[in-house]
């Protein structure tokens, strides 16, 4: 495999007005991204600038509250709120991240199917009482962002060879989360072990991730084993491929290690969102191409995959787990 120095960058503004040509061309260069670096930068995504604009203030607003304010909105059982210092340890880390971050997913209410049914993380989300502007805000981010994230799905179908419009109906009810995510500067004396976020990969299908102009997200090139920084550029995401989607392609996307180091001695802010299909989605090698003879995974539903994947990584959701583990007869079918 070739060494890949930079991270590409594709102009999205045709697929965002619907031209063919254009759609065709970003499914190819998708495609290459995918099967190479598995990162790419997105420019011209069509997500207006002063979504973003609020989006950020609303984040610098949020982290400013006292600790023991923004607990007031701590995560519960459906991964929706907010995760203070410590409260994610990735995979193989020896240390938790150091990172504050606020977490959203669907507005399902209370009397939704799903919910009723039990369906784990799903219902409203966790609003903190004590930032009532918050939820408009960072909804219609989360919003704006998922209609990009829809046809950015379509160029990556294009980029397989399979119908355009196969992942729409797979996201009917997306597991779509975002997070809202502040690095405070880390101590000049910090080990070498302590990270804004450990080595890892992303759990489902693909990020699309603003970050600030702080910097300190690096990418583990693959071909040579090196690491490449991906730095802010204005007016772009940076997006990568999950692991759900790597197996949905039988490895032929590759889901990338990467990571956060805030050494600027500065604050750090990003948003991330986990573009992730209905939960009930059955994750098939077949449906995108692979032979049924070349197969390496069984098909899978999303959510239990995604599922699976937090409780291995969030504090909370292992301490949930223990508890469960103590009164068996209690447990919630909303974990």
């Amino acid at each position: 495999m070739p060494s890949v120095a930079t991270i590409p960058v594709i102009d999205f503004a045709g697929v965002r007005a619907g031209d063919a040509a254009a759609l065709a061309r970003a499914g190819r260069e998708i495609y290459d991204a995918c099967t190479t670096i598995g990162f790419f930068y997105i420019v011209n995504h069509g997500v207006p600038q002063h979504v973003i604009d609020a989006a950020e203030e609303a984040a610098h607003t949020f982290f400013a509250f006292p600790v023991e304010t923004k607990r007031r909105a701590a995560v519960n059982k459906r991964h929706r709120g907010f995760n203070s210092l410590g409260d994610a340890t990735m995979y193989q880390a020896t240390r938790p991240d150091y990172k504050e971050f606020f977490s959203i997913g669907l507005e399902l209410p209370e009397d939704d199917p799903d919910v009723l049914a039990g369906q784990a993380l799903r219902g409203p989300n966790n609003w903190p009482d004590f930032m009532p502007s918050l939820q408009p805000v960072l909804y219609g981010y989360y919003e704006a962002v998922a209609q990009c994230g829809a046809d950015l799905l379509r160029a990556v179908a294009v980029g397989l060879g399979i119908d355009e419009h196969f992942f729409a109906s797979r996201y009917t009810k997306r597991m779509q989360r975002t997070q809202m995510v502040y690095y405070p500067p880390q101590p000049p004396q910090s080990d070498e072990d302590q990270f804004g976020v450990a080595p890892h990969t992303d759990y489902g299908c693909i990020t699309l991730l603003w970050q600030d102009q702080v910097g300190g997200l690096q990418v583990r090139e693959i071909a040579n084993e090196t690491w490449v920084d991906a730095p802010p550029m204005p007016g772009s995401f940076v997006v990568n491929v999950g692991d759900l989607l790597a197996r949905w392609t039988n490895d032929r996307f590759r889901s990338t290690l990467h990571r956060v180091i805030n050494a600027s001695g500065r604050e750090r802010y990003s948003i991330a969102t986990f573009y992730d299909p209905t939960y009930s989605a059955t994750v098939d090698p077949r449906d995108l191409g692979t032979a049924a003879a070349d197969v390496r995974y069984p098909p899978v539903a999303a959510g239990d995959y995604i599922l699976g994947r937090i409780n291995d990584s969030m504090g909370y959701r292992k301490k949930l787990a223990a508890q469960q583990q103590e009164q068996p007869g209690q447990q919630e079918k909303t974990a």
